[in-house]
């Protein structure tokens, strides 16, 4: 864990509620990528519609925990403001998202841990109540936003629980976030084919125009 303060809310300085209508989260926002596509950036920083892309995800659920977690593998300085926690992969060389969802599952407060990629800034309140709403009613199980026969492992709710099992599975080699949750049981919150909410913003191009549903 590179980072830890309390948890402020950044707007006005003092400590946010958590919103007991719905199942209390944590939430994990994903930024420690290689940035491949995006010619090796770092991608949360890289604004879209004037502000970085970590920040169109961040105003989204701030006000829905009181224990924002960042997974970054370099710039802390920048995504600090952020969070209340930033996280890193303790593995070297970008080992891909599983590695941060890691981090983010020993690091949090909560039962439930909310993930979400930096790179999805049309995300709304309305799908995030349904996923809080669908891990409610599954408590035990991952619950990841499913399109037709495509699965968003990286946009979903972890009971954190499962910690061990996904340390387990890390080290019998797995790297496939859906793959590993679909074997722990994940139920799939159903959204139409082509949903925008969906669009990643995952290269130079789709940061200037709009995108479809990430594969």
């Amino acid at each position: 864990m590179l980072y830890h303060r309390p948890p402020f809310c950044c707007r006005c300085g003092t400590v946010m509620p958590i919103d007991s209508s719905l199942l209390p989260c944590s939430v994990l926002l994903l930024s420690g990528g290689r940035g491949q596509r995006m010619g090796g950036q770092d991608k949360g920083l890289l604004e879209w519609r004037g502000q970085p892309l970590i920040a169109h995800v961040q105003r989204l659920v701030r006000p829905l925990t009181d224990d924002l977690i960042i997974s970054c593998n370099r710039n802390p300085q920048h995504y600090a403001a952020y969070a209340d926690q930033l996280v890193n992969d303790d593995s070297p060389d970008f080992p891909g998202p599983l590695a941060g969802i890691r981090a983010g599952l020993a690091a949090a407060r909560h039962a439930h841990l909310l993930i979400l990629p930096c790179d999805v800034p049309h995300i709304d309140a309305g799908l995030i109540q349904a996923l809080r709403e669908t891990a409610q009613r599954n408590p035990r199980l991952p619950v990841m936003v499913r399109h037709g026969a495509f699965w968003e492992p990286l946009i979903c709710i972890v009971p954190t629980g499962l910690r061990d099992a996904v340390d387990s599975a890390w080290h019998a080699g797995e790297r496939s976030p859906r793959k590993l949750f679909l074997q722990l049981g994940g139920v799939g919150l159903e959204c139409p084919a082509d949903d925008p909410r969906l669009a990643n913003l995952n290269t130079p191009e789709l940061l200037q125009t709009p995108s479809g549903v990430s594969e």
